[in-house]
Formats: C-alpha cells, sequence, structure tokens
C-alpha cells in the first residue's frame, strides 16, 4: 500500500514538472501556495458600499459591471474608483465610448488628470483590443470602459442606419471576454463596464429592465451593482445632491443581494463624510438629539448638514469615527435584499449559458400573408416582422 502511494506521488510529481517545462512555471501550484490568496480591492469612496462589497471596495483581477438608469451615478463612482486606485499610486485608464467624459467633474472627484489614461475609440473592437493590450502590459491597475451600450462594432458603423445587425455586439462582447478575462485575472487588474438599461418587449411577468451587451458580460462579471436614485438632498430650497441605492446583485467574492444608501452631491461627487456619518447613527457611535449631533460629550454641530462640513474641516475626527464604525461593521451582516428570480439565476451562474450566442431569428412560413414570430434577441433587439 505505501509502495503504491509512493508511485502515486512519483507520477504526480512527474506530470506536475511536464506541465511546468510545457507551460512555464507556475502553471500549476497547490492552492496554499498561490500569492493572491486573498482577493485585494480597491476602495469606492463610500464605506457603506465597500462593506456591501465584502469590505475591500472592487475586487482586483476581475470585471466588474456597474449599470443603472441615466444620470443615477454611475460614472461618478468609477471615477472614484480612479482616483482612489491613483492615490494607492496605481495606474488608471478611462476609455470613453460615449465620449462624454467631463475632466472638470473629473477633478472635481480627485482624478489626477496629468496621469490618467484617456482613450475615445471610434468602434468597439478598437475600444476591446486597446483594453486587451493595457491589460497584457501589466502595469494598469485599474480599466473603465463607459459604456457597453456605446461599443458600435464596426460593421454597424460602416453601414446604414437601419441596416439590421442580429446580436452583432452580443457576439464581439463574448468573444472580447473570453479573451480579456484570463489575462485579468493574471495581472491583477480591475477592468469596470459600465452598463445602461434596456427594456425587453413583451415581458408579461417579472422586471422587463435587461442591459446592453448580450449574457456574455452578467456571466464573466464577478460583481454587478445596480444603481439607483432614490430622493433628492436640499440645502434650503436648492437641490444639492442625489440620495442613491446600490445593489450588489452578483458578487462572486462576497456575499451577494446586499444593499446600501450614501449621498451624491453635486459638487464633489461621493460624501465621504455623509455616509460616515449615517453608518456611526446606526450603531449609536454618534447620537442625534432633536437637530442636534453628539459624538460622546462633544457636539458635531445643528443639522446633518453642517455636521458634515465639520467632518469634512476635521479629517482626524472623520478618521477616528470611520475607524470604530468599520470596527463594528466587519462583524456584522449588512441588509439584504433577495432579488427577483431573474436575479437570483444571474447571480448564480456556474456555468457558460447556451444562449450566449444570440438565436437564428424564426423563420415563419413563406406566402402570402405570413409572418415570421418575433425573436428577443440577449442584447433586446427584436428580429422579425410581420408580413415576410
Amino acid at each position: 500500500m505505501a509502495d503504491h502511494e509512493k508511485e502515486l506521488k512519483k507520477d504526480l510529481k512527474g506530470a506536475l514538472a511536464s506541465i511546468e517545462k510545457q507551460f512555464g512555471k507556475g502553471a500549476i501550484m497547490p492552492l496554499g501556495q498561490r500569492s493572491n490568496m486573498e482577493v485585494e480591492g480597491i476602495t469606492t469612496g463610500a464605506l457603506s458600499l465597500d462593506l456591501a462589497l465584502g469590505g475591500k471596495g472592487l475586487p482586483r483581477g476581475r470585471i466588474v459591471e456597474i449599470f443603472g438608469p441615466e444620470s443615477s451615478g454611475k460614472t461618478t463612482i468609477a471615477l472614484h474608483v480612479l482616483a482612489n486606485a491613483q492615490k494607492e499610486g496605481g495606474v488608471a485608464a478611462f476609455i470613453d465610448a460615449e465620449h462624454a467624459l467631463d475632466p472638470s467633474w473629473a477633478k472635481r472627484i480627485g482624478v489626477d488628470l496629468e496621469s490618467l489614461l484617456v482613450s475615445q475609440p471610434s468602434y468597439a473592437e478598437e475600444a476591446l483590443k486597446i483594453a486587451e493590450m493595457l491589460v497584457k502590459s501589466n502595469a494598469v491597475d485599474v480599466i473603465v470602459i463607459d459604456s457597453v451600450a456605446a461599443l458600435v462594432p464596426k460593421n454597424e458603423i460602416d453601414g446604414e442606419i437601419g441596416d439590421t445587425h442580429v446580436g452583432l455586439q452580443a457576439r464581439l462582447m463574448s468573444q472580447a471576454l473570453r479573451i480579456l478575462n484570463p489575462a485579468i485575472s493574471r495581472t491583477n487588474t480591475c477592468l469596470i463596464f459600465i452598463n445602461q438599461i434596456r427594456q425587453k418587449v413583451g415581458v408579461m411577468f417579472g422586471s422587463p429592465e435587461t442591459t446592453s451587451g448580450g449574457l456574455a458580460l452578467k456571466y464573466y462579471s464577478s460583481v454587478r451593482l445596480d444603481i439607483r436614485k432614490t430622493t433628492g438632498i436640499k440645502d434650503g430650497e436648492t437641490t444639492v445632491g442625489t440620495r442613491v441605492k446600490a445593489k450588489v446583485v452578483k458578487n462572486k467574492v462576497a456575499p451577494p443581494f446586499r444593499v446600501c444608501e450614501f449621498d451624491m452631491m453635486h459638487d464633489r461627487g461621493i460624501s465621504v463624510e455623509g455616509d460616515v456619518l449615517d453608518l456611526a447613527l446606526e450603531e449609536k457611535i454618534v447620537e442625534k438629539s432633536g437637530a442636534w449631533f453628539n459624538y460622546g460629550n462633544a457636539r458635531l454641530g445643528q443639522g446633518r448638514e453642517n455636521v458634515k462640513q465639520h467632518l469634512r474641516d476635521t479629517p482626524s475626527l472623520l478618521e477616528e469615527i470611520r475607524a470604530k464604525v468599520l470596527a463594528i461593521r466587519m462583524t456584522k451582516e449588512m441588509p439584504i435584499e433577495i432579488g427577483t428570480p431573474q436575479e437570483v439565476a444571474e447571480a448564480n451562474l456556474d456555468e457558460m449559458p447556451a444562449d450566449l450566442l444570440p438565436p437564428p431569428p424564426a423563420k415563419g412560413k413563406k406566402g402570402r400573408g405570413a409572418a415570421s414570430t418575433p425573436v428577443v434577441m440577449p442584447d433586446g433587439e427584436i428580429v422579425g416582422e410581420s408580413g415576410e
């Protein structure tokens, strides 16, 4: 029996040596010997969102999708991630497929414009190839592609308005992500796709909302964030910001379906101090009495906006309260919202869906008055018209 075990170990050692000789050192190893046993993260700037994501922010070496309605704060969150990566000494890149990046807004958020790499590609293939080259350079920490809906394939650009291109973008995304995913894991790059919402036609039950670009991005994403505006934040009669709700609809590095809310201010993006204040109130670290806010025996101020300004003016106090919140919250469960059956299915994808590539359009019987059956493609496009 002992001789048999020795023979098996010898065979295994020989197989491992052959693999390393053919594919290079590190091609295979025991999991415990990997240097990146723990998934590192880049903070989003909002402590509540970092906690909802597992405590470290957006994971490195993974694909992330941020989606939601227009003007909900998707790009602002992505810019905060870029700024925080730069503050840690990393290199950040922004692929502006929408051609809508506002440098002054990025600077206000804290992005270093001098070192930010920006590309404004003409078509989807160019954008994805640039992303691939940046990832494989092993020199870039985080890349943002804004947005998937604006990644227009070259064939569509070269065609005429009104031409039908069935599932072209979905197939392109599927092919690109197959190439990008292993390279992202090797280089520990965080690749963020910003996506828009589309409405599916003819949905009788469940949510009619979907995202553009097909199903491949849903499958390859380790984290999917649903960002929504809730209410406005007013200073007197003037609206100075928006309350934003974030829901983690998919998470491969922490429990999914966690939710959080934070302030998105119109003049500086995510309100770090407002987020910490809300969490401190929930944990009774800061007490509220009428309009006054108290921290221990010290009065922080009267009115929420005044207290936020006070915390912004005294970073040491903000960091002290933040550390106390973090110590408590890392041992507690975050609130969750169980998703719809569709969200649950997407969050638990463990094998490649058979319908990643768009199905061919259904054809009806030929003849006078015959009609083909309309087919809703994975990217939301409807194919098949009556009177074929």
